[in-house]
């Protein structure tokens, strides 16, 4: 596991390159993300060749953190699981999950401006809590040569100094309000990665770590329920928030998906239903606005009584208008009465969980955006200590929130949402 003492630290930047650079060197990479996350788990599938998923012990759950991290180990030499936030963050942590599997963890520490305080931090991540098995740490953003020795003699005997980052703009990766930009978005993304590699690969780091022992968890099969079923996944620059389990889901499940760009087509494939997830609708307004075919299609669609599940940007995109950052408005699909209007601090972050009539299920919401609808709600989620959560909406066969579900969670309940 790869952690950290908070955010911004640098523990994605590390990944991929310890990624990238542990590939390079022939070993099969397995990469996984802790907590609810679409955007990291974009680099590092580029920077491992393979689809990352998500690990948390409420979102997820125990038993498909076992499971997964089972066949990742009969297919890998190396797994790597990015953290969420500082290491010892959350209830469940990032470091509950280490303890419960056994994984040992490196730590990321931004160095700049610090000396010995680092190896301070280094001690106080491992020894907060019993049972972690912090072993290593990777110095970031370190000022020189001189300032990595510092570091490096700043740590106590148990624990290993794995190398350091410089202070390179050419490694960081670009952000915006929602974190890390897309992967697709980062043209020089590869030469990113391939760059932070090669500055760890004469480091420790380029070493494997102790082995660790992972047993099968038992198993079921899924059954066939939407066997027969084509869902139509929207799936552009607008529309990119997926989780690889949910499709991995739906599929397990006997649906055929076949994949389409509401921003650039002006029809859908034929289709028993349409699943809109989460993205960046308020980056593309104009476009979509223009796409005027799309949201006549959308409509047939809806009033033809077929199913059709909106997440977050994809509901945000349903609305008679949307409007930017930028306080521009454009004009939406109109599936749903009312706007939504972009704004400058965070509107809700935080996991929930939805009791829809198809059954109860897990996910998360992250976003800057409020919607202001007429439409009466259909419930309100909540969140794990019981709190009233988000708004979702049902218009027809439409189901709509800025909830991101987690179809694992409760299979044939996302089934339920898919099936005429």
């Amino acid at each position: 596991m790869v952690a950290a003492p908070a955010s911004g630290q640098g523990k994605t930047t590390v990944v991929a390159a310890l990624a990238r650079l542990h590939r390079s060197r022939g070993r099969r990479v397995a990469v996984f993300k802790c907590g609810p996350d679409f955007l990291d788990p974009q680099v590092h599938a580029l920077a491992s060749g393979a689809p990352v998923h998500t690990l948390d012990l409420w979102m997820t759950g125990e038993d498909e953190i076992a499971a997964r991290l089972h066949d990742a180990a009969g297919n890998a030499d190396l797994i790597l699981v990015e953290s969420v936030m500082g290491l010892h963050d959350g209830t469940p942590s990032s470091a509950d999950i280490a303890r419960r599997f056994g994984l040992p963890v490196l730590a990321v520490i931004d160095a700049r401006a610090m000396a010995q305080t680092f190896g301070a931090v280094a001690h106080g991540l491992k020894h907060y809590r019993d049972g972690v098995n912090l072993g290593a740490v990777i110095g970031n953003r370190v000022g020189s040569p001189r300032h990595a020795d510092m570091l490096r003699d700043s740590l106590p005997d148990d624990i290993a100094w794995y190398g350091g980052l410089p202070r390179d703009d050419g490694i960081a990766l670009p952000e915006r309000h929602l974190g890390l930009l897309p992967a697709a978005e980062i043209r020089d993304l590869d030469a990113r990665i391939d760059s932070a590699a090669a500055l760890l690969g004469a480091s420790t780091a380029a070493d494997l770590p102790p082995a660790v022992e992972f047993t099968a968890p038992p198993r079921a099969a899924l059954p066939p329920l939407l066997a027969g079923t084509r869902i139509a996944v929207a799936r552009d620059d607008a529309f990119c928030f997926i989780y690889p389990a949910n499709i991995d889901c739906l599929r397990d499940m006997g649906a055929e998906l076949v994949e389409f760009s509401p921003l650039h087509e002006g029809a859908l494939p034929a289709c028993d239903a349409v699943w809109l997830p989460g993205g960046y609708p308020e980056l593309h307004g104009a476009r979509w606005q223009a796409n005027t075919a799309m949201h006549a299609a959308l409509a047939a669609h809806q009033c033809a009584g077929k199913p059709m599940l909106a997440e977050c940007g994809g509901m945000m995109s349903l609305f008679e208008q949307l409007t930017g950052v930028d306080g521009v408005t454009h004009a939406g699909a109109a599936l749903l009465p009312g706007r939504v209007t972009m704004q400058a601090k965070l509107a809700a972050l935080g996991m929930q969980s939805v009791a829809l009539p198809e059954g109860t299920l897990r996910g998360h919401t992250f976003h800057y955006s409020k919607a202001d609808t007429p439409l009466p709600e259909l419930l309100r989620a909540s969140n794990p200590q019981g709190r009233e959560g988000e708004a979702v909406y049902r218009a027809g066969r439409l189901t709509a929130s800025y909830v991101h579900l987690y179809f694992p969670s409760a299979p044939q309940a996302a089934a339920a949402l898919f099936l005429a």
